[in-house]
């Protein structure tokens, strides 16, 4: 007999962008500041579209995962470094 029920159709927990498996779809949930610059990253991150609610998806990892990720978001891509895909939160779709 089964004591603890873990429903499949719960959300599912956010997952920062650098984490999000190849070719995945995801919602971004919030975009967190960075630790020392103010704010400015994520503000130059919400400018290029990374804005909660929108689509996102990690086309490809350079360098197994090491280096920068093709992202794509809306209808532009980008090339992102870890630090900022980093601090994007994500639910896979």
């Amino acid at each position: 007999m089964k004591s603890q029920h873990h429903p499949h159709h719960s959300k599912s927990p956010a997952i920062t962008l650098d984490k999000l498996p190849v070719r995945a779809v995801a919602t971004i949930q919030d975009i967190k500041a960075g630790h020392h610059d103010g704010g400015a990253l994520k503000r130059r991150l919400m400018e290029l579209g990374f804005v909660p609610g929108e689509r996102v998806q990690v086309l490809r990892r350079i360098f197994f995962g090491r280096g920068p990720l093709a992202v794509r978001v809306g209808t532009s891509t980008f090339a992102m470094r870890k630090l900022e895909s980093s601090l994007i939160e994500v639910v896979v779709a």
